[in-house]
């Protein structure tokens, strides 16, 4: 012990360790501070958009979702302005949302216009659908598209997709779990890489449990987790509610520490989920983190900020 620790009054020395003991990063390397450097942030195209492009730390990793009240176009667009900004950006592509072949090939033309390697595909809430009802007829679609002109000519190099460790309100657990598995095959059957990103979930030991047994399955590719940023609490359970989450809500209700927890805070901090699990990141091949603002971004820049120094 330091002469300087030595002369600390008890109180003080006690107080130090205690703060020491709840940062969530120890001093040094470790694979949750790379994740977290490296973290996608994800932005959805709404009025506060601009506020939020605005927040973001220069370079950032983002993923542009798609809005059922908007269009692939806009996305893209928002994508093309992003990219001009200097940030790296993975747009989402919504399968339901493709009207026809035509509009499927000319949003692979905006791809390669934009040189974008890496696209997130998912299923998406528009109703009624387009050409293609879910993300895997859109993926064998768009993969036909993207190697018309050979391998050594395709645009796409790698595909993100989704997988929901807390269920989801219209598929059945099974569904889910083929599906999974099937854009596995689909994507690396062509040489291309792929990731799955979870959707939110509020229970650690449910997203533990969930991967280790689609890994015994044989889900390969790496998983990028799934995290709410620092988000209002009131904005968080309503957005919960929307996208699906009820069995990680249900799991907060029960748990009385974690939603205590949640109730005396102004907002919900990804410390909350992170803590838990960064002992099993290398074990479950966490190898990316996806952060869910829900363009509350200056708020989770600070924390991010925080948490890294």
């Amino acid at each position: 012990m330091s002469a300087e620790a030595s002369a600390l009054p008890p109180r003080t020395e006690t107080r130090r360790k205690r703060i020491r003991k709840r940062g969530l990063l120890s001093p040094g390397p470790s694979p949750l501070r790379n994740l977290l450097e490296e973290a996608k942030v994800e932005l959805i195209p709404m009025k506060s958009l601009q506020r939020a492009v605005e927040e973001l730390r220069p370079r950032s990793s983002i993923s542009m979702t798609c809005s059922p009240a908007k269009s692939i176009e806009e996305t893209l667009d928002q994508s093309a302005a992003l990219l001009a900004a200097g940030h790296r950006v993975t747009p989402h592509i919504s399968a339901r949302m493709v009207r026809d072949h035509e509009h499927l090939v000319s949003i692979h033309q905006r791809l390669v216009a934009l040189d974008l390697r890496e696209i997130f595909v998912v299923g998406g809430d528009a109703d009624p659908p387009g050409c293609y009802f879910d993300a895997i007829e859109f993926l064998e679609a768009f993969l036909s598209v993207d190697d018309a002109n050979g391998d050594e000519r395709r645009q796409v190099d790698h595909i993100g997709y989704t997988a929901y460790p807390d269920t989801h309100p219209l598929i059945t657990t099974e569904q889910l779990h083929d599906a999974l598995h099937l854009k596995q095959q689909l994507i690396l059957a062509t040489g291309r890489t792929a990731h799955v990103a979870t959707q939110m979930c509020f229970s650690a030991d449910q997203i533990r449990n969930w991967l280790r047994k689609e890994r015994t399955s044989g889900l390969t590719v790496p998983v990028h987790l799934g995290v709410p940023g620092v988000i209002d609490k009131t904005k968080l359970m309503t957005m919960g509610i929307r996208l699906g989450v009820g069995t990680s809500l249900r799991y907060l209700s029960k748990n009385k520490r974690a939603l205590g927890k949640l109730m005396t805070q102004r907002s919900f901090e990804p410390d909350m989920l992170l803590r838990p699990l960064e002992r099993h990141l290398v074990e479950l091949g966490v190898e990316g983190i996806h952060l869910y603002t829900f363009n509350q971004v200056d708020a989770t820049e600070h924390w991010r900020e925080r948490t890294l120094s």
